[in-house]
């Protein structure tokens, strides 16, 4: 079964608003074996709402929308649905005495813009609305379904749980997915799909998507099949297949972001990492302090912004900086020797760069950066160009610092 979802309002057409609700919606209707096809954002403008419904209603087996339920002129949602499917709006007389009742039940009397609320569409199933004022609807047509939906999550899910997912469950059938979620680093996404295609393309049953974020590759692998352990057993042995051709490359196999996973090595490991920065900021400790239990492994953070506190915090040599530079593979080397002496750690872990947009050179342009790593079996650096601006630079060094680490404990 095919699905298409159109997120209603102007608010969500700006640019510091985002649509959450299709992605929490496909998360549910990819559960029960039903691929979501479209997703379209409309603003608050009829014509444009009308000819959307219409179109969707025309090609897809299920139609969701959300939002525009509200009582005020701009929530048009109601008229649209309904003119689109050709139907009359019926008046309500019993969802406008609870609409009245809710209101005298917070001690005020309901205004007379709320009747718009008990406006529904004809033949329509109403869905109750325990969490707000808007009810939301249901309508059958010619074996397809059109499903009204309030805008805020704290209603729309509540009533998508309890009244449409269990219609649409048995509509899909017995049909079961299980998903695998990897996540690759120091590879780029072409370089993973020509390894990871000839794996997951011979499974007609498994969905695989490849995508890049801001610092790593993700792969996810959605199996389907008649049984719940049917479809588990195939996305585990994707997700098998797919970590043994990539090798080390593959940090996470269950959707694990990086700091949990350096966290779960250093812990089992019984062993602790302090970490010296510079172009980061501290970024890498706050990402380490992020996990729940931290403080078992991580025990010390330096931001050495300066040469000055390189120098002061870390006892790195002023030779070092002014023979070789701040960004030097020397200047992170003794970085990552003092941060470890400092805090009598077993690892030490240093980052200095230029994060720009200024401060860039022809022989260390905006992007160089040095990692630096101390350790039990000595120390050593790597150099890196990452491109992005000021904020992607920052963070890819610290995912590529989180990794280093995560590389050198791996061995």
């Amino acid at each position: 079964m095919k699905a298409e979802i159109i997120a209603i309002g102007s608010e969500l057409l700006t640019p510091t608003k985002t649509d959450t609700n299709s992605l929490w919606l496909t998360e549910k209707l990819n559960d029960i074996g039903i691929e979501v096809m479209l997703k379209t954002i409309v603003g608050d403008d009829r014509e444009r709402l009308e000819e959307t419904v219409a179109d969707a209603m025309r090609r897809s087996d299920i139609v969701i929308t959300t939002g525009g339920l509200g009582p005020t002129e701009d929530d048009i949602t109601r008229e649209c649905t309904a003119k689109a499917l050709g139907r009359k709006l019926i008046y309500h007389d019993d969802i406008e005495q609870h609409l009245r009742e809710r209101f005298r039940a917070w001690g005020r009397e309901m205004p007379e813009i709320n009747k718009r609320q008990a406006y529904v569409i004809e033949g329509a199933e109403v869905l109750p609305n325990p969490h707000g004022s808007a009810v939301g609807m249901l309508a059958e047509i010619e074996g397809k379904l059109l499903i009204v939906l309030p805008g805020p999550p704290r209603e729309n899910q509540p009533m998508f749980n309890e009244h449409v997912l269990p219609r649409l469950r048995e509509m899909a059938g017995e049909t079961y997915v299980r998903r695998r979620l990897l996540r690759v680093s120091g590879l780029g996404e072409s370089a993973v799909d020509e390894i990871a295609a000839p794996i997951y393309t011979a499974y007609p049953t498994v969905q695989t998507s490849i995508l890049f974020n801001r610092s790593e590759v993700e792969i996810h692998v959605a199996a389907h099949a008649d049984s719940e352990n049917d479809a588990q057993m195939i996305a585990d042995e994707v997700a098998e297949k797919l970590v043994a051709a990539l090798g080390k490359a593959v940090f996470a196999t269950n959707g694990e972001t990086m700091e949990e996973i350096v966290g779960t090595l250093l812990k089992t490991r019984g062993e602790t990492v302090a970490v010296a920065e510079s172009c980061t900021g501290g970024l890498i400790g706050y990402r380490l302090t992020e996990v729940p239990g931290s403080s078992a492994y991580f025990l010390d953070g330096a931001v050495t912004y300066s040469n000055e506190s390189k120098i002061r915090d870390l006892g790195v040599e002023a030779s070092i900086i002014e023979e070789n530079g701040a960004v030097s593979s020397e200047c992170a080397e003794a970085m990552a020797e003092g941060v470890r002496k400092r805090s009598n750690v077993v690892h030490g872990i240093s980052v200095t760069g230029i994060a720009g947009p200024d401060g860039g050179t022809d022989e260390k342009p905006v992007g160089t950066v040095f990692i630096g790593y101390s350790g039990p079996d000595g120390t050593k650096s790597v150099k890196l160009t990452l491109p992005g601006d000021r904020y992607l630079i920052r963070w890819r060094t610290s995912q590529a610092a989180l990794d280093y680490l995560r590389r050198q404990l791996l061995k």
